[in-house]
Order: structure tokens, then C-alpha cells, then sequence
């Protein structure tokens, strides 16, 4: 299954993932000291959810058109949809952008996509935003090669389509390998789960590498089918309050996003290694 990002924005997946990423940035801005974001794996950074892509799978629907109910929401889901509503209600904005709305003049954001149409457009998205940078190139090699950021207070975001049959493995690595450069940095890595033993495989690959907190935020809207329905983030590093944020989070979340009416979601908030 290809999960470019055109194809599933606004997902389900996707709403659990902007809410986390929020979450934590809402958290780096508590100090004044500035902070650098990498995105490895950043796509166009905006989608416009008339187009082919979105349109083929449909999967907003299903995802954020199911939090149009909200009138206002505290915390991390708040700002997110803030984020989201600005961008209107044709359009969904990629991790880059909600990132690029949220940093101040002295925090630092790095975009990185492979695809070089899908990097043009990247650039054009984060012109308006001095303090943001798309670039092209392989994901994976630049994030290892960025870190750790000059201002040593940072969040990296890995967020791969999964198109190739050993991305859980080439992940893992590239993951353990920022990990040992900058161990104190926060780490977002985002994965699909078609197999819980293959999704836990790579979580616990990683943990093994000496990682001394991480939480993994996971989310099933349905049993497993040939479509997406359950996903995962392993969070490294997460900012103090974080489990909280999410489960808190999860009671909206839940109920709304499961795939039939009245079977609401599953969403599960786990620390895998150490505790707040």
C-alpha cells in the first residue's frame, strides 16, 4: 500500500499525529531559549482535499470532517484545529506548515522531501515563513546529518510513506542512529500498523538502542483490512505532560473517529520505556 501523504491528508492518522506534534511544540515554546524542528519525510505541506489524491481514498472524511462538531477544545487539540480551520475547509495542512504556523522568529524549521515536484511545492508553501526551510533530498541521510540542531533543543519529525517492503527496518536505523547524536531531542516517528507484531518489532528494535523514556500513541478505527485502519507514534523523549495531553485528547478523538457509528475508535497511550 503506497501512504503518500496526498493520498490520506486529513486521515484519522493524521489527526492523531498533528495533535501530538502540537502537543510538543506547544510544550518547546514554554522557554524562551529558541528550538529547531526537522522533518525528514515533510510531503507538499498543504493539500487541497478537492484534488485526485485525497479524493480517491476519501479518508477525510473519516478523519478530520469528523471534528467539524467542535466548537472549541482545550490544550493541544484546540490549537490544532485552530491551525487547521485557519488553512480553510478545502485545505489540510501537512506537519511542515503546522509547524512553520506555530514557531516563533527564534525557533528554526527544516523540511525535507525526496520527491522533487512534491519539494516545489513544499517550497512555495513555506516561503511566507522566514525562519523555514524546505529542502530536497533523502529524508533519512539528512536527518542524521542535522542533528543535533545548534540550539541543542529540538523535535524531530519522521513521518516516511512507507513505500518500500524494509521501511520499518530503514527506520529503526536512521531512528537509533539520531538517537546516539542527540539523545536528548524529542522524536516523533509515525507508522502503520498492518502487523502488531511487525509494528512492536520496530519499537522495541529501537528501545534497545538505550532509549530511557518513549510512549507510543496508537489508534485503531477498525479491524486490520487491506485499508489503513490502525496506526501508531513512538514518541522519544516526550515532553513532561505529554501522555496526559493525549489521553485527554483520546476521549474526543475516540468516539468520533472510529469507521462505523457507534463503535468508537481505539486509542491507546502507552509508555514503553520509563514513566513521567
Amino acid at each position: 500500500m503506497n501512504y503518500r501523504h496526498g493520498y490520506h491528508a486529513g486521515n484519522f492518522a493524521d489527526v492523531v499525529k498533528h495533535v501530538a506534534l502540537v502537543a510538543i511544540l506547544l510544550h518547546l515554546k514554554k522557554k524562551d531559549t529558541g528550538f529547531s524542528v526537522i522533518d525528514s519525510h515533510a510531503g507538499r505541506g498543504l493539500y487541497d482535499l478537492r484534488d485526485a489524491a485525497p479524493q480517491a481514498t476519501g479518508e477525510a472524511q473519516g478523519g478530520i470532517a469528523r471534528l467539524a462538531d467542535i466548537a472549541a477544545a482545550d490544550g493541544a487539540l484546540g490549537a490544532y484545529l485552530d491551525v487547521v480551520r485557519e488553512c480553510g475547509s478545502q485545505r489540510y495542512p501537512g506537519s511542515p506548515l503546522i509547524a512553520a504556523k506555530l514557531l516563533r522568529p527564534q525557533d528554526r524549521l527544516v523540511a525535507i522531501e525526496k520527491h522533487p515536484e512534491e519539494a516545489a511545492i513544499l517550497t512555495d508553501v513555506l516561503a511566507p515563513f522566514r525562519n523555514a526551510m524546505a529542502e530536497t533530498g533523502d529524508g533519512y541521510a539528512r536527518m542524521v546529518k542535522l542533528v543535533p540542531p545548534p540550539s541543542r533543543r529540538g523535535l524531530i519529525v519522521i513521518d516516511p510513506p512507507f513505500e518500500a517492503t524494509d521501511e520499518f527496518e530503514m527506520l529503526a536505523r536512521a531512528l537509533t542512529a539520531a538517537v546516539r547524536k542527540f539523545a536528548n531531542g524529542i522524536y516523533l516517528a509515525w507508522y502503520p500498523i498492518k502487523s502488531q507484531s511487525a509494528a512492536d518489532g520496530f519499537v522495541g528494535e529501537v528501545l534497545a538502542a538505550g532509549v530511557a523514556k518513549a510512549v507510543t500513541v496508537e489508534i485503531a478505527v477498525a479491524p486490520p483490512s487491506e485499508r489503513m485502519t490502525r496506526a501508531g507514534l513512538l514518541v522519544i523523549n516526550p515532553p513532561y505532560g505529554f501522555a496526559g495531553q493525549m489521553q485527554a485528547a483520546a476521549a474526543v478523538l475516540a468516539p468520533r473517529l472510529g469507521a462505523k457509528a457507534g463503535e468508537p475508535a481505539d486509542m491507546t497511550v502507552t509508555w514503553c520505556a520509563g514513566a513521567e
